[in-house]
């Protein structure tokens, strides 16, 4: 199997990364926190209005966590366009290893902040850098590393 299907969905995932991370940027000024005060009400369900983003230190860190996610998607990008075609199987032990260190962190205090909806996002999110990752393993330069 080729890489090509699977770095394009992986630098899809990563262009939808960066995408995320500036909407969670946004809400740390409250003239551009809607989105990110919708996004906070969404995985608070039920959708009813009831999050804000109104506190300074939960605007400092919506614009933390927001330029975590831009910084993420970007180096998955990179390990994407420049490392994979030199070395297939580091590139797929970064984004896999990286991947489940965020998904166990996030999802443990996403579900115990009450979150539950943003555990169930982040089996998405894990799942669509995971599987095309795993799936370089098909890749005859990976299989003889």
């Amino acid at each position: 199997m080729s890489t090509a299907l699977p770095a394009f969905w992986l630098k899809l995932t990563s262009a939808f990364l960066i995408g995320f991370g500036l909407i969670v940027a946004l809400g740390a000024h409250p003239a551009t926190a809607l989105p990110a005060t919708l996004l906070a009400d969404l995985v608070f369900w039920p959708f009813d209005g009831s999050q804000s983003l109104a506190a300074p230190e939960t605007r400092v860190f919506a614009a933390i966590s927001g330029g975590v996610m831009v910084g993420w998607g970007t180096m998955m990008w990179l390990v994407v366009s420049r490392l994979l075609p030199r070395d297939p199987a580091l590139a797929r032990l970064l984004l896999i290893e990286g991947t489940l260190a965020w998904f166990v962190v996030d999802s443990t205090g996403s579900y115990a902040s009450g979150a539950l909806l943003n555990v169930m996002l982040n089996v998405v999110l894990m799942l669509a850098i995971a599987v095309p990752a795993w799936k370089l393993t098909d890749h005859p330069r990976i299989a003889a590393a």
